[in-house]
């Protein structure tokens, strides 16, 4: 018989779990659910958007009115847990497609999340993400690309990047990739906000 201890994590697993494939209701517009997943001071940094998750959603918002029309595919999460505070990486792919411009991407990140437990409900603290590599795709044939625009970024998420310039969302700094300096930067930080 499992002891209360293991159970309760393996409870707080699965809900952290389920915390991460929430990212399914930004893919369906279902906004008020996807503010949930965030507590109310949680931050967000993504290719093109930093800032408060609440202004994210309201900026997601406009995104979906326009040509630009994306999708992630979630996997399980790596959980490491201190207390009621844990560290969540996540792989998920992005899908992106300008629907105007016939020009496609797809986008390997991980997702890294601070999340912590209130009131018994796990909540994203802090949203980052890690590039690790990206493609263009053509859905009606291919398509002129800029190549100096695509050249202007880091080729781990160069696709992406490209197709949110174009879209009207560009990027403005430099993202962590696949062992950079700020992927290394990222990481330490949040081992040592965990262990405070």
């Amino acid at each position: 018989m499992q002891s209360t201890d293991t159970q309760t994590r393996l409870e707080d697993r699965q809900k952290i779990a389920d915390l991460m494939t929430g990212w399914i209701h930004r893919d369906l517009a279902q906004w008020d659910q996807l503010r949930e997943l965030f507590h109310p001071e949680g931050e967000i940094e993504v290719t093109w958007f930093e800032g408060l998750a609440s202004e994210f959603i309201d900026a997601s918002m406009r995104m979906g009115e326009s040509d630009l029309r994306t999708k992630h595919f979630v996997a399980s999460p790596v959980v490491t847990f201190n207390g009621d505070k844990a560290i969540v990486e996540t792989n998920a792919v992005i899908v992106g497609e300008n629907v105007h411009l016939h020009l496609g991407c797809s986008s390997h990140n991980r997702f890294f999340d601070l999340v912590e437990k209130r009131n018994g409900a796990w909540k994203i603290i802090k949203r980052q993400s890690i590039y690790d590599m990206g493609s263009f795709s053509f859905p009606r044939g291919v398509v002129d690309i800029d190549s100096a625009t695509v050249d202007h970024y880091p080729r781990e998420y160069a696709p992406l990047a490209y197709l949110l310039d174009k879209s009207g969302f560009p990027v403005q700094r430099v993202f962590a990739t696949k062992g950079s300096q700020l992927e290394i930067d990222m990481k330490a930080a949040g081992t040592a906000w965990l262990a405070s």
